[in-house]
């Protein structure tokens, strides 16, 4: 008897989702369509009994193994059983198609098929614990008719939760390492599967206690950020997923999950943010929220959400992050209101204030991401770590919106807390030395503490110097000692501090760590395997672009630096179709010497501000030296030359 007819234990929840079709991916060089429109697939979960499906004989629904929801459909094994859908095109347009499989052997098939001819496929291997598989992107037109179908193979096929995402235009990386590039491409692809549009049907409130969750709502923009079997994304998750999600053009998504916390974050909430929000928008995760004095908190996800949409606004240029109520309220609120609401159990002096925890567990509160813990902490590393982005975040978006003596406020602010930081609250150590946190009672906390450690190099709150570079060494130790965190979603910061601390191949050697394992079991095992965690997709994109290349966006200004940080022995690495603001470019380093950007598309000339580690008198600027500027930047001595790039023109920098 297969699996699909035997009892098995209940399985997680995950919402079957259905969602719309957008517009084809532009052609190259030229900025995408924002218009989508509606494919509707009937029934994505099986929910209604596999209404609008069809089945052959040997194939049906069942109850006892579902991914999510009641119900799955299950094919035995043999030959020539099938179960698909056929759904009609009503407008032009791009997918790709996702869905939940588990097999009890090998040589069943997922398929798209349109018009009747093979557009995509899989051959499924051997999988009790179901994996989450995706096809595309393929291209319809209106009236074209798209065939989903699940085809058995020598065990039994089990498959649920459907769901159609618009196609992102996907940037495209190039490398003397394969690996790069294959990286990207898949963390891409990965990522992108991930994305609703407005118009989404889908439950509310599902998690793994309650699997069908609690009714229906219409999604808003929005892409996965969290545990795949819950209906919602998370603060945490979001803030670091959305560098990612900024290269792969989901801008709207972006703004709308920033702004969705940021209205949650009210005086009856003491100005935190609701820690999860469904896919509308606007329903609090029932799993993590019982009311507005008890629902999941951390410091650190508030300042995190600040120094986002900065970054948000440096990618597109979209003043709403500036002149948006909802969204300047909440920048004001989290560095005024909530720091003076939230300080008060350790005294730090007069000239500076550090938001702080309860001491109790994450519905009460916490200062700390590291939810392992047991430490009662008040002040953690990543909190004040993130506070000081944040400081500096709403320095750079008072400057944008004109007002230049709050401005210089945060920024005085920040130099204050980083001052305060690495003079006083980190004590005088390093390594197991340094101090990361405090207690409610006042005792410092020295040794690994996971996130309260990495945070603090990884925000740039510890200042240069032989100190610093012991931490990182530290760091490095304890991540791939015992101690090492168990989930792959907390190992996805690593690279992220490595870069952002001049150190290219370890943070490269992390980027491998992670793509290596992602088709592990993650540690949840109800969560699918490790690249069925959303987090790791979108910030390999991230670190490809950000990390690997140095892309800094400057989308208000027209303008965009860049830094090799290529790792040893990879001798180039490029992106084309990579969209900042209303341009589209491309890039490659050639080493850490010699760099090329093309202006692919726009409306106007971008001014590239091209960095190379090191002094050097001049930069050959499109084979003519130039003289050179040298910055000093949080202890690194760069040399630095500015170049206007017009539409269609490509500039070379190199120093020799």
């Amino acid at each position: 008897m297969t699996r699909s007819r035997t009892v098995l234990a209940s399985a997680v929840a995950l919402l079957a989702a259905l969602a719309p079709l957008t517009a084809a991916p532009a052609a190259a060089g030229t900025p995408p369509s924002a218009a989508p429109a509606l494919l509707a697939v009937s029934d994505p979960g099986f929910e209604a009994g596999g209404q609008g499906w069809e089945f052959t004989s040997g194939t049906g629904t069942a109850t006892n193994y579902p991914h999510a929801g009641a119900r799955l459909a299950y094919l035995d094994a043999g030959s020539g059983l099938k179960v698909a859908q056929t759904v009609t095109a009503t407008g032009h347009g791009a997918y790709v198609v996702s869905a939940w499989l588990a097999t009890g052997g090998p040589g069943g098939r997922y398929v798209l098929r349109v018009n009747g001819a093979p557009a995509a496929s899989v051959e499924l291997p051997a999988a009790a614990d179901y994996r989450r598989h995706t096809l595309g992107p393929v291209a319809l037109a209106p009236g074209d008719r798209l065939e989903i179908a699940f085809e058995s193979g020598q065990g039994w096929v089990n498959a649920d939760d459907v769901m159609v995402s618009p196609a992102a235009a996907v940037p495209r990386v190039s490398s003397s390492d394969p690996e790069a590039a294959a990286m990207f491409a898949w963390a891409a692809a990965k990522a992108n599967s991930w994305v609703h549009l407005p118009g989404t049907e889908g439950p509310l409130n599902a998690d793994e206690r309650q699997t069908g969750g609690t009714g229906t709502g219409v999604y808003a923009p929005s892409y996965w950020a969290g545990y795949a079997n819950r209906s919602g994304y998370y603060s945490r998750d979001t803030a670091h997923q959305l560098s990612g999600a900024g290269v792969l053009g989901l801008h709207a998504e972006n703004k709308a999950m920033l702004r969705a916390f940021a209205a949650s974050a009210t005086a009856e909430h003491a100005y935190y943010p609701v820690w999860a929000l469904n896919f509308d928008n606007r329903t609090y995760l029932s799993i993590d929220y019982r009311r507005p004095d008890l629902f999941v908190r951390e410091v650190p996800a508030v300042f995190e959400l600040v120094q986002k949409a900065e970054e948000a606004y440096r990618w597109t240029g979209d003043r709403s992050y500036l002149d948006d109520p909802v969204l300047w309220e909440f920048y004001r609120h989290a560095t005024e209101e909530f720091v003076a609401l939230h300080d008060g159990r350790k005294d730090n002096g007069a000239r500076v204030k550090v938001a702080e925890g309860t001491g109790g567990g994450i519905f009460q509160g916490v200062a700390s991401y590291n939810e392992q813990s047991d430490e009662p902490l008040a002040e953690a590393g990543d909190a004040i770590g993130s506070q000081y982005q944040a400081y500096r975040a709403m320095s750079a978006l008072a400057r944008a919106k004109g007002d230049g003596a709050l401005a210089a406020d945060f920024a005085r602010r920040a130099a204050e807390l980083k001052r305060y930081f690495n003079s006083e609250w980190s004590g005088t150590g390093s390594g197991a030395d340094m101090v990361r946190g405090y207690t409610t009672d006042g005792r410092a906390l020295t040794g690994w503490g996971k996130e309260n450690s990495w945070f603090m190099p990884m925000k740039g709150i510890v200042a240069p110097g032989p100190r610093r570079e012991a931490y990182l060494d530290y760091i490095e130790e304890q991540a791939r000692g015992a101690d090492r965190p168990a989930n792959i979603e907390a190992l996805t910061y690593l690279p992220d501090t490595f870069f952002a601390n001049g150190r290219p191949d370890t943070a490269w050697a992390w980027m491998k760590h992670i793509h290596a394992r992602k088709d592990v079991p993650h540690v949840n095992r109800r969560q699918g395997t490790n690249g069925d965690y959303p987090e790791v997709s979108f910030t390999l994109v991230g670190q490809t672009v950000q990390g690997l290349l140095g892309v800094t966006p400057d989308a208000p200004a027209r303008s965009l630096s860049t830094l090799s940080r290529l790792p040893s022995g990879m001798e180039w690495l490029g992106i084309e179709d990579l969209r900042i603001g209303d341009s589209v470019f491309a890039l490659r380093h050639d080493g850490a010497r010699r760099s090329a950007l093309t202006h692919t598309a726009g409306p106007a000339p971008y001014t590239w501000e091209a960095r190379f580690p090191g002094a050097h008198r001049t930069v050959v600027v499109n084979g003519t030296a130039r003289p050179a500027e040298t910055r000093t930047i949080d202890g690194v001595t760069y040399t630095t030359v500015r170049v206007k790039v017009a539409p269609g023109a490509t500039a070379t920098a190199e120093v020799r």
